[in-house]
């Protein structure tokens, strides 16, 4: 009985993650086409590398860290809120970082890629409580 009600919630679990990363990449388009609109010269494959980049400096790693709070928050709550709480863990762990010696070319891979890691690590041990 108890395996069953472990397939059972494992499948509500990634129920839910398809619907958010269905929403993730909604929110994704939505924001491609109105740079696309508002930089309606630049080419395509210019504007999707920028609007990629944004998304995993800012939105990732503010969404990952966010989902500690996913039973208190929405959806777009979490997003919003965490798109400016990445913007300022990485400005002043760049910062930081840059003192310490780090090259800024590799910042831009290993912070986002630390909170988003740092957030699912979290999230993990709050749900296990």
């Amino acid at each position: 009985m108890r395996i069953l009600r472990l397939i059972v919630l494992k499948k509500e679990v990634f129920n839910e993650i398809g619907k958010e990363m269905k929403n993730l990449g909604l929110l994704f388009l939505i924001v491609l086409v109105i740079f696309k609109i508002a930089f309606y010269k630049e080419n395509l494959i210019d504007i999707f590398r920028n609007v990629t980049s944004l998304f995993w400096l800012f939105v990732l790693p503010g969404y990952f860290i966010m989902l500690y709070w996913k039973k208190n928050l929405e959806f777009i709550e979490r997003f919003i809120i965490g798109i400016g709480i990445s913007a300022a863990i990485i400005g002043i762990f760049s910062y930081y970082i840059g003192l310490i010696g780090l090259n800024l070319k590799y910042q831009s891979i290993l912070l986002p890629l630390l909170l988003i890691t740092l957030g699912i690590l979290f999230s993990v041990k709050n749900n296990n409580k």
